[in-house]
Formats: structure tokens, sequence, C-alpha cells
């Protein structure tokens, strides 16, 4: 049986956080990057059509908030749940703090709101039919796999926070969670 001083588990708990630091930042980079990036750019170019500048308004307040949302998030994974939102490299503890109090799916949602965003500011209407099938997408990729995964990884804690925090329509009070069961 080993014994680790403080020090060391101090050190071990320090290691595992950059792990999880740079994990999500790649993840950033290859999931959101590309969906709400990359793949508006190639359909679109950046062209605009000069929407109305209320559309574009709308958009750019979309836009930032997804993003300021999706950063929180991506936060919120590293500090709170000590690992990634990457399914290979999953958090040792269920994320509920910060905006997962008010909807279990924010970085979906901020992701989609992104892409509409884009629509807005662009006057795109070929970015709103990618935001639909990427909510297609994303909906089947959660009822199938996410919320199982979830339910078998965390069991009655994430029961209960299902339970409690809706999906896709953020609730206006925030959840407070019990104190994790033993």
């Amino acid at each position: 049986m080993s014994h680790r001083g403080p020090g060391a588990r101090a050190y071990a708990g320090a290691v595992r956080l950059v792990k999880a630091a740079f994990g999500s930042a790649v993840f950033l980079v290859v999931a959101p990057g590309v969906v709400a990036g990359l793949v508006p750019w190639l359909l679109t170019d950046w062209r605009t059509s000069e929407p109305p500048a209320l559309f574009a308004v709308l958009g750019a307040v979309l836009i930032a908030v997804g993003t300021g949302v999706l950063l929180h998030s991506f936060v919120r994974f590293v500090v709170e749940g000590r690992g990634t939102p990457a399914p290979i490299a999953a958090t040792q503890r269920l994320v509920v703090g910060g905006v997962y109090r008010h909807v279990r799916n924010p970085m979906y949602l901020a992701v989609g709101a992104t892409i509409v965003g884009q629509a807005l500011v662009l006057g795109r209407p070929v970015l709103l039919a990618y935001a639909a099938v990427f909510w297609a997408v994303v909906a089947t990729f959660v009822y199938s796999y996410e919320e199982p995964t979830l339910r078998a990884r965390y069991g009655e804690d994430y029961v209960d926070y299902r339970r409690a925090v809706p999906a896709w329509w953020p609730r206006l009070r925030a959840w407070s969670p019990q104190p994790p069961r033993r």
C-alpha cells in the first residue's frame, strides 16, 4: 500500500488539472471549433448577404452569448469535473455547477446559438439549415449515447440531476444540488 503525503497528492491533483485543461482545449478546437467555425466557413466562406442591421445585431449577441457559455462550460469541466467534455477523457465528477444548474446541455445550446448567430450576421439561410441538422444530430447523440452513459457512470446523482434540470430549455431559478451520495 502506497502512502502519499499532502505534497504528492497536491502535485498529482495539479497534474490532473493541467491534463484536463489541455485535453479540454484540444477538444474545444476539434469539436466546437470545427462544428461552429470550420463548417460554417466552408458553407459560406464568411460572405455576407448584408442582412438588416437588426438581424446582424441579434446574431452578434447570439455569437457572444454562445461563445461565453461555451467557454464557461469548458472551464466547469476542468475545475469542477476534473476532466474534459470528450467522452474518451470524461470527468471524475458529475458537472452540475454554473450554467449546468439551469440546463443540462449548455455546450450544445451554445454551439447552436453560435451557428444561428452566424446565419443572422451573415444573412445566410444555409446556416439555419445547418443548425437544424446540428440539432437533430446532437439530440440523437444525447438521447441514445450521452444520457445512458451518464446514468451508468454517475447513477442516482445523474438521475436526480436529470429530473431537476431540463435538457434544452433553461430553468430561470438555478437548481441547488443535494450533497453527493456516499
